[in-house]
């Protein structure tokens, strides 16, 4: 047995473990008990360590064996690193029940602020030691100049490196408050729509609205009223009575439920897109990580009706 070959630090290790075991046993019969090795086996570790050492461990006689001085010197080394990788072994497995650490996530603003910020409250609940810097912004940010860990993005993702999970759908729908309605009069097919003063996410500007019914596509292209570049802005301007608008389900859901507002041309369907994670490949991938990854895929994996 050659330390200096194949897997050397895991060599060492075990022929250190095998030389304690010897001392707590008194015997190579004993430690070979204990380790469910062969005696020969035991014998030839402890030779391997002492050549690797040059020095000799153990004074051997036909019936029993006893420390060198060196020997007594190094089993408290030895003791000393197995306590240490015991320790380290504890600590791992303690990550795993409590993740603990700071994690980084990028995710757009709206999402970010509006689905994302409550379900942050209950993975810290689940995981209370792991501190989160989360990034809001509707740009794709570079995760690896960054330092993020993981981001959601919206849309379809170009090849990457990086690992990609699918997520739910991002739904849309056309919305309005009552007081506009109640001013402006009502909006319940396609082509009312050009009565109607529009509030545009400047991201996408006057694109047009694309709407599906039964095989029938009808794009409108809206007339502005107000452009701005936040999508909370325009929710708080439909919710002003100053247009109508095209959110998120997830930004206007609470608005919808409420009453604050109204879901218009509810029987006519809206572009969706997929909502995704992207991290890193990380053959050891840290248990906070992983933690908000399983969480993330459990909260927003699907929609939910």
């Amino acid at each position: 047995m050659d330390l200096y070959k194949g897997k050397l630090y895991m060599d060492l290790f075990t022929a250190m473990r095998t030389f304690v075991a010897v001392v707590q046993s008194g015997s190579m019969t004993g430690a070979a008990y204990q380790l469910n090795v062969t005696n020969a086996l035991v014998g030839q570790r402890i030779a391997a360590l002492e050549d690797h050492l040059e020095a000799r461990l153990l004074n051997r006689t036909t019936r029993q064996h006893s420390l060198t001085e060196f020997g007594a010197t190094y089993l408290d080394y030895c003791r000393d690193v197995l306590e240490l990788v015991a320790r380290s072994e504890g600590s791992a497995k303690d990550q795993k029940l409590h993740p603990e650490g700071l994690l980084r996530i990028a995710a757009p603003v709206s999402f970010g602020a509006e689905a994302l910020m409550p379900a942050l409250k209950e993975f810290r609940e689940l995981a209370p030691k792991v501190e989160i810097d989360l990034i809001l912004s509707d740009a794709n940010e570079d995760l690896i100049g960054r330092g993020i860990d993981v981001a959601f993005r919206i849309g379809q993702l170009d090849d990457s490196t990086l690992l990609q999970t699918r997520l739910m759908s991002y739904r849309m729908a056309i919305c309005a408050a009552p007081g506009y309605l109640a001013r402006s009069g009502p909006l319940e097919t396609p082509g009312d729509l050009d009565t109607h003063d529009a509030i545009l996410f400047s991201k996408t500007g006057r694109k047009p609205w694309r709407l599906f019914k039964d095989g029938e596509q009808i794009h409108w292209t809206p007339s502005a009223a107000l452009t701005v570049n936040s999508g909370q802005a325009v929710r708080i301007a439909v919710g002003e009575a100053m247009g109508i608008a095209m959110l998120p389900e997830v930004l206007i859901a609470k608005d919808l439920a409420d009453g604050r507002l109204v879901r218009l041309l509810p029987d006519w369907q809206l572009p969706e897109q997929p909502i995704s994670l992207i991290y890193h490949r990380d053959r050891y991938m840290p248990e906070r990580l992983s933690s908000f990854l399983a969480f993330a895929k459990s909260r927003f994996g699907r929609n939910v009706n």
